[in-house]
């Protein structure tokens, strides 16, 4: 039977009421675009030569800085979802290897980033620093222990082109309310 003019809008407005009051758990919720960020380190892979600084002691309101050099190579795995860093830290009382392997995450939208240091390779990993580039910078959060006290690391990229890029690390003390940066890396790329 052919509807009438009356009856598809009653049908309409019948529709129109129901998606209207319809319990929220049945309407579609609109699509949350996550920004592709799997090249975010692109600008990185290479060789790079490293100067960095490091306070002599964490968390203990010091201001010695300790300056040594090194180098960093690094490059990408798995199509872009993750890369690893080969670090070289040529430091007063020893020089030593860290591997950084970092993986990306397309459904959050964030990177976590894992550390392996040299001098103890056989060590529990410690849980992931994550985080995302926002406008070409990057700001990650982790947990980890120093001195046996639960402390929260705040790692940030600033300042990354195709020939330079700046790094820090932070700890904090009370759970993010104040910040101590402890470590600064200034990258150049190698010739």
């Amino acid at each position: 039977m052919p509807m009438t003019n009356s009856s598809m809008a009653r049908a309409s407005r019948l529709i129109a009421c129901l998606v209207l009051f319809a319990p929220t758990s049945l309407r579609a919720e609109p699509a949350t675009t996550v920004r592709d960020g799997r090249h975010d380190f692109d600008l990185r892979f290479g060789d790079w030569r490293v100067q960095h600084r490091r306070l002599k002691e964490r968390l203990a309101n010091n201001h010695e800085w300790i300056e040594f050099d090194g180098t960093l190579k690094m490059w990408p795995l798995m199509g872009g979802l993750a890369n690893v860093s080969d670090n070289w830290f040529n430091m007063p009382g020893g020089a030593y290897h860290g591997v950084s392997l970092r993986a990306y995450d397309v459904k959050t939208g964030q990177w976590a980033v894992w550390w392996l240091d040299g001098r103890t390779p056989f060590d529990e990993l410690d849980p992931p620093m994550k985080g995302r580039f926002e406008d070409g910078n990057a700001t990650l959060y982790g947990t980890d222990t120093f001195k046996g006290k639960p402390v929260r690391v705040r790692m940030t990229w600033t300042k990354v082109t195709a020939s330079s890029a700046h790094w820090e690390q932070a700890y904090s003390a009370d759970g993010g309310k104040s910040w101590e940066v402890n470590w600064i890396s200034d990258f150049q790329r190698a010739p």
